[in-house]
């Protein structure tokens, strides 16, 4: 019985025995070799240059995008206006007697 602990224990990687450990509870001694390091909560700045990276981050993502978005952005833009333009004129005085009652 307690081989096959050992080959489970070895068939378990180092972090899960480590965290095994921690889970038991157990005061037994740590595994050599495995180091913690830990920072003071005030010594913390989780968002230190968060905001000053994401100007730039998203300025050099836009730039990058911008050529495949744009054109048909512009030529959507200039095909409605066109349209508009043209259902104001067939339905004004003017355009309503250039073409009569053929549209």
């Amino acid at each position: 019985m307690g081989h096959k602990h050992i080959e489970r224990s070895r068939a378990i990687p180092a972090f899960s025995r480590r965290a095994q450990w921690v889970m038991d509870g157990s005061r037994s001694q740590p595994q050599k070799g495995i180091a913690s390091y830990s920072l003071s909560a005030n010594a913390q700045r989780p968002l230190a240059g968060a905001f000053h990276a994401a100007i730039f981050n998203t300025w050099r993502r836009f730039s990058n995008q911008v050529l495949y978005f744009a054109p048909p952005l512009i030529v959507g833009y200039l095909a409605m206006q066109w349209a508009v333009e043209r259902n104001e004129y067939l339905n004004s005085k003017a355009g309503r007697a250039e073409f009569g009652e053929e549209e």
